[in-house]
């Protein structure tokens, strides 16, 4: 937004990344560009990155679950989503964690989207990984 009286330009943007040294990189160059212009940058907020497990316990009886519901093995990434584990795994170091979901589109954006034919099929999915769940 602009304020054409004080000459100046606010600009929001939430940077998140799965690794906070990639994170802390785009917020130096950013900081260097703006600089460089002449623009004061100010951070605030900010949310931990989250590095998978792929080694990780329920991960492995998801994956089991899963082939044996839907009879072949899952697609398993990392992506830039997984906010609340960055946030859970700060406070609680040792839980065994993943992110999964239905399909989404364009997350965080006016044009995000639900493929609700995904919604049913990760339900029924959750409820049997629970009923499975490794005992710790």
């Amino acid at each position: 937004k602009s304020d054409e009286k004080k000459q100046t330009i606010n600009a929001a943007c939430l940077m998140r990344s799965s690794v906070d040294s990639a994170k802390e990189e785009l917020g130096s160059r950013l900081e260097a560009v703006f600089t460089l212009a002449g623009a004061k940058i100010k951070f605030s907020g900010a949310y931990p990155g989250w590095k998978p497990n792929m080694d990780s316990p329920i991960l492995k009886t998801m994956q089991d679950v899963y082939l044996k519901k839907y009879g072949r093995i899952p697609e398993i990434k990392a992506i830039h989503a997984g906010l609340e584990c960055g946030i859970l795994g700060g406070k609680y170091p040792n839980w065994d964690m993943i992110s999964f979901g239905p399909t989404i589109r364009h997350p965080h954006s006016p044009d995000e989207k639900v493929n609700i034919e995904t919604v049913k099929k990760f339900w029924d999915y959750l409820v049997e990984t629970l009923e499975h769940i490794p005992v710790k």
